[in-house]
């Protein structure tokens, strides 16, 4: 004992060592950023260098209750211990290693049959930040624990507030995820609880670590399916170094503002694909062939273009097949080109850069390209659709669908749907084009339209994607039922399909209980398995729901951690309402959530209420119970007063 006492003081002394340190970096970062725009040469140098340390500084912040290392790795008579961050000592020496540096894979990787020259590695307890045990597993002698302890504490730690990452109990299967290169795409199929948002929040940290300078020019984007989701993930990046991220979701990616709602028919036409073709057909039929000569002066001459030579041109960049606008910008170019041709032939000389100008601008000259490749704008191109979608690729009921029944006079006094805006996206794709980053994580993709993910595609197409999500939590009307087609509507095809089956999060009773819904939901994914044992799960017939909800609640406060409280939509205000009316009011802990709001959330204790009513809710209201039960990480409670949906009979 005393020795581990030793042992233990002395890890305890290498934490502090390391605080001091990273306390001395960012002092130092400091002292340059003050001093910054004397070391520079000039205003933007200084600025740029200004940037830099900024980011460093916040880099460098240290949270007092988070851990700066969570292992150990003793190999060839050195000790490497590895955190969240890379923390050095005066000399420049590794007191922490990068979770994400080489070395640290084999932290994640090594076994006992496969050590990677790993002695010992060892795993270390926190309360708080403050080191309290260690784990040590002898690898070289073939010692291998199976589930340390210390994991299994951190996995089922209570939850309360934002979503934490997972850096200190990352799997090997969730390792090889996170450091695949960056110029693969990868979906990984998720069952509920095995971290595949984590994955692809990890994996976006370490491509930005190893890929520093390429990503920080191209951006790396994170998708979510709501706001209140993205709000739960924010806090993961910036506790593994990274502040530099968009999150953002689809909606959050368009500059059309919503106001107004679509019927569920229209919504429903309006995320096919064949509406990207309908767009294309509609801006391409406005190229028009020349019909007459061009002429134009210039003050001093008069030139002269044939319609054949005009055809030319036209034909020319239709073929080449560029972005509308650009194409129409094409044709101008080369119409100046030709007159340039004519007066050099005649003066001898080039044209000035600023006759060019004056050329390209010229009154007939935009008469021509105006006949021919008219500009147009995104709006303009969905209003004239929306107005008359007069087109073979949709039947009579879907052009009546979504036809306006009093069109508005124009595109800009129209109101635009949630819908309208993924297509005024979708021409504003093809008149130009869009940035792409280097690097965009998906998550909750089955979600997703094909519209929808034409508009990430867009975003991606000189990037790779990290697609994240589960089939059987699809409910939209249009959630996905294999990813492969999906991964094309995307622009990846041949993404890596990797499924991830155990749980570290939900209890086995709880996977056991969603498991039953598999059969009913109409997709082929396998049933997920926990290593979770220590879960609760009850399910009760009761005569008052909402006094049973209140009931419940209150037996939750007694255990630690969150509680989710989650109904049908139009159940939440009465139970708001009940709660508050108890006394049962504790933002920090209690939440009354709809539903339909709570994918990609988790919570310690969840009461889910009246199954039926959220399974009649909506088309697809039993993937979304099972959405609803997949969401407690401790405690479940299943409250009803009607009788259970099919799949679930026999539980009370």
């Amino acid at each position: 004992m005393p020795a581990l006492e030793t042992e233990l003081a002395a890890e305890r002394a290498h934490l502090t060592a390391s605080r001091l340190a990273l306390k001395r970096m960012r002092e130092h970062a400091e002292d340059l950023f003050a001093s910054g725009d004397q070391v520079a040469g000039d205003p933007f140098a200084a600025e740029t260098l200004g940037r830099h340390l900024a980011r460093r500084i916040a880099d460098l912040a240290d949270n007092p209750d988070t851990p700066l290392f969570f292992g150990r790795l003793d190999i060839d008579e050195h000790r490497y211990h590895v955190g969240r961050r890379h923390v050095t000592d005066a000399v420049g020496e590794p007191m922490v290693l990068d979770w994400r540096a080489p070395l640290s894979r084999k932290f994640y990787q090594a076994s006992a049959v496969d050590p990677q020259d790993v002695e010992v590695r060892r795993r270390f307890g926190f309360v708080k930040g403050e080191l309290t045990s260690f784990e040590d597993e002898h690898l070289s002698r073939g010692e291998e624990q199976g589930t340390s302890q210390i994991l299994l504490d951190e996995i089922e730690r209570p939850r309360v507030g934002p979503m934490r990452d997972i850096v200190a109990t990352i799997q090997p299967e969730q390792d090889a995820l996170v450091r695949a290169e960056l110029d693969e795409s990868i979906c990984v199929q998720g069952a509920p609880g095995t971290g595949k948002t984590a994955v692809g929040l990890h994996r976006a940290a370490y491509l930005l670590y190893l890929h520093r300078e390429r990503l920080r020019r191209a951006g790396v984007l994170i998708v979510g399916p709501n706001s209140a989701f993205l709000q739960y993930i924010a806090s993961v990046l910036p506790t593994l170094g990274e502040l530099e991220v968009r999150q953002s979701t689809v909606e959050g990616l368009l500059s059309t503002p919503i106001r107004s709602v679509d019927s569920e028919a229209a919504a429903a036409v309006k995320n096919q694909e064949k509406l990207a073709v309908v767009l294309q057909e509609r801006l391409l039929a406005k190229i028009a062939r020349p019909e007459a000569p061009l002429q134009v002066s210039d003050g001093s001459y008069r030139w002269r273009i044939s319609v054949e030579a005009l055809r030319r041109i036209v034909d020319d960049v239709r073929r080449e097949a560029p972005p509308y606008g650009i194409g129409r910008e094409r044709v101008r170019a080369r119409i100046v080109s030709m007159l340039m041709l004519q007066s050099e032939a005649r003066r001898g000389d080039s044209p000035s850069e600023g006759w060019q100008r004056r050329m390209g601008k010229a009154a007939p000259v935009l008469e021509v390209l105006d006949r021919v490749w008219p500009a147009v704008t995104p709006e303009q191109l969905v209003f004239e659709v929306l107005s008359d979608p007069a087109t073979d690729l949709l039947d009579e009921a879907e052009r009546a669908a979504i036809a306006w029944a009093k069109p508005p006079k124009t595109a800009k006094s129209a109101k635009w749907s949630a819908a309208d805006a993924v297509l005024i996206d979708e021409a504003a794709g093809l008149i130009d084009r869009v940035p792409s980053f280097g690097h965009v994580v998906v998550d909750e993709a089955q979600d997703l339209s094909p519209m929808q993910a034409r508009v990430i595609a867009r975003r991606s197409e000189h990037g790779s994607i990290t697609l994240l999500g589960d089939l059987a939590q699809g409910t939209a009307p249009w959630a996905a039922r294999d990813w492969r087609v999906l991964l094309a509507h995307l622009g990846k095809p041949g993404a890596r399909v990797v499924p991830l089956t155990t749980g570290f999060r939900v209890p086995a009773a709880v996977v056991a209980l969603a498991n039953r819904l598999l059969p009913a939901l109409g997709v082929d994914v396998p049933e997920a398995r926990s290593l979770r044992t220590d879960g609760a799960l009850t399910v009760s017939t009761v005569a008052d729901i909402a006094s049973a909800v209140v009931e419940k609640t209150r037996a939750a406060l007694h255990h630690p951690g969150s509680i989710g409280v989650i109904a049908a939509d139009a159940a939440v205000g009465r139970l708001t309402d009940a709660l508050r009316e108890a006394g049962l009011e504790d933002p920090e802990r209690i939440v009354v959530l709809p539903a339909s709001l709570a994918k990609g959330l988790e919570y310690d204790h969840v009461i889910a209420v009246e199954p039926s009513e959220i399974v009649a809710a909506e088309p697809r209201g039993l993937n979304r119970l099972f959405v609803v039960l997949t969401r407690a990480v401790s405690r479940l409670d299943v409250l009803h007063s009607h009788p259970l949906p099919d799949a679930l009979q026999g539980l009370s």
